[in-house]
């Protein structure tokens, strides 16, 4: 119940956001679900053992979102980082807090610099990069529920099947072609097919991904702030791979 009410509060939200908000709204959207995010993935690095970048991670992470050359921000990054990670008392503690740092911008910062560079081409596809990621989710829960029976990664999630994961492709590129058909009408269907496939498993390795970092840090949230739902990383970890992927695609092959 807590879960719908959630999902019923913040999906209108998201989709004024991607569709129709202005950009300095839409901007700080990702500033703070960004921040929110980061400063999960600090908690799993902690219990992991890693001390946490903090806001350091954050500055840079706001600093690549609007960076005019996000290859050099992305070098400048991981310069920072290495030099942060001069202050480690035990000095077998600077690679993994470096290596962490970066991580932890690029992943869900350099997500959503992809996210802005997808609404500039279309918010639509933005909007399509996250629907697949929904659908699927909801597709997979009842597909598992019903016919789930071989494991899909048990040493990670050991409650997602195979059958699910096929149920979340279909559910994805059900949704994804009902989107298309009329809003991005002028997109050919096997585009939509091809882009919304992808999209989908990408976004399947997004979840199993922070569900491997979640239970090599035994914890079963990254937070408590969205009731039913978790942590913002938890919500977000499907879209995480997902767009970055969406965008590559529309950007780089012809299609």
């Amino acid at each position: 119940m807590k879960r719908a009410a959630t999902a019923l509060v913040l999906i209108p939200v998201i989709v004024w956001v991607v569709l129709w908000s202005p950009l300095w709204a839409f901007d700080a959207v990702l500033i703070v679900v960004g921040v929110l995010a980061l400063r999960e993935f600090g908690h799993i690095a902690a219990a992991h053992g890693v001390s946490p970048a903090g806001w350091p991670a954050a500055a840079c992470g706001i600093a690549l979102l609007f960076a005019p050359e996000p290859v050099i921000a992305i070098v400048l990054i991981a310069l920072i980082a290495m030099t942060l990670a001069l202050r480690s008392r035990d000095l077998k503690e600077a690679l993994p807090s470096a290596s962490t740092f970066v991580l932890g911008v690029l992943y869900i910062f350099g997500a959503w610099r992809c996210a802005a560079g997808l609404r500039e081409i279309n918010p639509h596809w933005l909007m399509l990069s996250l629907l697949v990621s929904w659908a699927g989710d909801t597709a997979a829960m009842y597909a598992g529920r019903s016919f789930g029976k071989h494991k899909l990664a048990p040493h990670v999630s050991p409650g997602k099947t195979w059958e699910g994961s096929f149920g979340s492709v279909a559910g994805g590129l059900v949704a994804a072609l009902v989107y298309a058909h009329y809003l991005i009408p002028s997109v050919p269907g096997r585009t939509v097919i091809a882009v919304a496939a992808v999209a989908n498993v990408a976004g399947q390795a997004g979840d199993l991904s922070e569900s491997a970092l979640k239970r090599g840090a035994s914890m079963k949230d990254s937070g408590a702030t969205l009731p039913g739902h978790g942590g913002w990383l938890d919500r977000i970890d499907s879209t995480l791979f997902a767009i970055p992927v969406v965008y590559a695609i529309l950007k780089y092959a012809s299609l």
